[in-house]
């Protein structure tokens, strides 16, 4: 019996070119990212002030909360088209119950609950938009598409189509204070303006790490070790590399499309109440805007519509390439329409880059 040899050629390692094209294709974002501070910081006078940096980031914290969420459903092969009016609902809902419960209670405890029907009420539409797309195996577009119209009508029903206004002393500073306060003369002080400083003097006040960001570097940092150290992001990366291959080796896929569209959902709240402690009400379509420019912080950042590829600090830098380039375009007295075709450019070209690397490298 004459024995045959299988020979399998080993696959060659990469060329320096190949190796250099991935990490550009990699890196893109960030190079971006820096091209553009350089830029805004060479033509817009202020830019690179501690001041305009954290405004910066302040400004960008809902849709960066968004984002966060938007970044596991779309690595599983999903897509969120509610978020953005599960957000204005979410704050119409907080914004009802803490002026309401605010009159007959002390106002930490109604701002609690108002915390909490918030939530829930956005987790209450996460969980039907994961039941549907899960257990009626209708496509996350069409179930998502669904509920941004049911979210978006129960907003204006519960508003009367006008923002709800919150009238809770001190609730504003909430929303708009900083984790820090220094002074030349009385020093520093945590979450206050120090004591004694009154009148003029508040001008020589100087804030640092807006609560708004404090919240999402918390954010960022529990959704990074989520996906990238635990289970649940294990199972979100292999659902969205393949759905079938995933149910075989025994993961419970449709449990966790049910967990992965209540946390977009649930991110979408916090969204919401942030909004509602910045701008002092809340607003059926306080997160229309956003709902594009989450996405798009995703694709940016490196996450693969098809699914299965996608990283938190890629979201981040996404996210920040927008902010930016909505900040710079203010200080250079640009129109804000310009904004949208900018965004619009460089989704294409986060696209187009994802792809010539893909060829480049085969």
């Amino acid at each position: 019996m004459e024995a045959t040899e299988t020979s399998i050629a080993a696959t060659p390692p990469p060329s320096t070119g190949q190796r250099l094209i991935r990490a550009v294709g990699q890196a893109w974002a960030w190079l971006f990212l820096l091209i553009l501070v350089v830029f805004f910081s060479i033509t817009g006078q202020g830019f690179l002030s501690a001041f305009n940096l954290q405004s910066i980031v302040a400004n960008s914290a809902i849709l960066l909360i968004m984002a966060l969420g938007q970044t596991f459903v779309i690595i599983s092969a999903g897509i969120d088209l509610s978020t953005g009016f599960v957000m204005g609902m979410a704050s119409v809902v907080g914004a009802i119950v803490i002026s309401d419960l605010a009159q007959v209670m002390p106002i930490p405890l109604a701002i609690l609950i108002g915390i909490i029907a918030a939530l829930s009420a956005g987790l209450f539409a996460g969980l039907i938009n994961g039941l549907i797309i899960s257990r009626l195996k209708v496509p996350p577009f069409i179930a998502t598409l669904g509920m941004f119209s049911i979210a978006r009508g129960i907003g204006f029903v519960l508003s009367g189509g006008l923002p709800r206004p919150i009238f809770v002393k001190g609730i504003g500073q909430i929303g708009n204070g900083y984790l820090l306060y220094t002074h030349p003369e009385a020093g520093y002080s945590f979450l206050q303006v120090p004591a004694g400083i009154e009148g003029t003097q508040l001008r020589e006040v100087t804030g640092f790490l807006p609560h708004p960001v404090t919240l999402v570097i918390i954010l960022i940092i529990v959704c990074y070790f989520v996906l990238s150290k635990t289970k649940f992001g294990l199972y979100t990366y292999a659902i969205g590399g393949n759905t079938e291959a995933s149910l075989r080796a025994g993961i419970p896929v449709n449990r966790q499309i049910v967990k992965l569209y209540m946390l977009s959902a649930g991110m979408a709240a916090i969204a919401g109440l942030v909004y509602n402690f910045r701008f002092t009400n809340g607003a059926a379509n306080a997160g229309e805007a956003q709902l594009i420019n989450s996405i798009a912080a995703v694709v940016i950042g490196g996450a693969s519509l098809f699914g299965g590829e996608g990283k938190i600090i890629g979201t981040v830098i996404g996210a920040l390439i927008i902010a930016v380039i909505t900040n710079g375009f203010v200080i250079l007295g640009i129109s804000t329409f310009w904004q949208f075709v900018a965004i619009g450019v460089i989704i294409i070209l986060a696209v187009l880059v994802d792809q010539a690397k893909s060829r480049l490298i085969e």
